[in-house]
């Protein structure tokens, strides 16, 4: 298993899982119509400095995470999935390691998060990896998000 930056010939594979996480297994109900960052990953996440990445094995997707760089002091982690027969296996461990080496090296201080109220093992993760839940209220930026059931999280680099 290799992490790799986002290569567009994996784009079908990025959405595909992503959806079949999101729909099959969560059963959030999230069209792609509602996600329209997935159709063009390039424009939404690295033109303006984030950035996303893949973990690929034997030419397959098995793991997505993207960082939305919003301004000089925050980003949005976004798009964090790894693929069900791949979970025990640390590769979501390394693909936020991967995300939150980028993120010091271009100096963010927040990133926050929306995650599905029903992904609990998320929010175990955030919780473990020193993010804290916030209210909409007091998020650094203003955050539209498409899942109306979410949890806001964040972290700030500074006292991580």
């Amino acid at each position: 298993m290799t992490i790799i930056s986002y290569d567009e010939k994996y784009l079908q594979q990025i959405i595909d899982l992503i959806l079949h996480i999101q729909n099959d297994e969560a059963k959030i109900d999230l069209p792609l119509s509602e996600q329209p960052d997935l159709l063009d990953i390039y424009n939404n996440y690295i033109k303006d400095g984030g950035g996303f990445w893949i973990a690929v094995h034997n030419d397959t997707v098995i793991g997505t995470i993207g960082l939305m760089k919003k301004n000089d002091s925050c980003g949005i982690l976004k798009k964090f999935f790894v693929k069900q027969d791949y979970r025990s296996q640390r590769i979501g461990y390394r693909l936020y390691q991967t995300l939150l080496t980028y993120a010091e090296s271009i100096s963010l201080r927040y990133i926050i998060l929306d995650t599905p109220s029903v992904a609990v093992k998320s929010h175990a993760f955030y919780d473990k990896s020193g993010f804290r839940r916030i209210t909409k209220a007091e998020l650094p930026i203003e955050y539209h998000y498409p899942d109306r059931d979410s949890l806001l999280y964040m972290i700030d680099l500074e006292i991580k």
